[in-house]
């Protein structure tokens, strides 16, 4: 069923009230998606490779006429310690935060957490030179 057809079907805000139980091909890398095991009612991402799909404006809404894929690009904690998954829209740039499932790849959440780390918005071998413009000795003590 598509997503045109699940605005006929169901009221606006259906899925901010009720669970979706429907299984899914993940739209990036073709795998059947089940509820099962999320540890939620909601499943808006793909536990493999953690993308999802711009269906909504709004969490539940189901009115997004863009339907791009949403890629994972960060992931970030949340007041209660829970672990979120930021998505990107390839198509139109906006930018969603999702709760982490309990079936979610812990590989693809690490690689998230640590690529700032792995990609700094910095040239590591200045560090020295940039501390010492900063007032700083210019030391690395490990």
């Amino acid at each position: 069923m598509n997503r045109e057809n699940k605005r006929k079907l169901f009221a606006k805000e259906y899925y901010k009230k009720f669970s979706c139980d429907e299984p899914f091909k993940c739209k990036n890398c073709g795998r059947i998606v089940v509820e099962t095991g999320a540890g939620t009612n909601h499943r808006n991402h793909c536990p493999y490779c953690l993308t999802s799909q711009h269906v909504d404006n709004e969490p539940g809404d189901r009115q997004s006429d863009c339907g791009g894929i949403m890629e994972p690009v960060a992931v970030w904690i949340r007041k209660n310690g829970e672990w979120a998954i930021i998505h990107r829209c390839k198509i139109c740039g906006t930018f969603h935060s999702n709760r982490i499932a309990a079936d979610d790849n812990p590989l693809k959440l690490m690689s998230l957490a640590m690529k700032p780390l792995a990609f700094p918005p910095f040239p590591l071998d200045k560090v020295e030179e940039m501390t010492k413009l900063m007032g700083g000795d210019g030391e690395l003590k490990f």
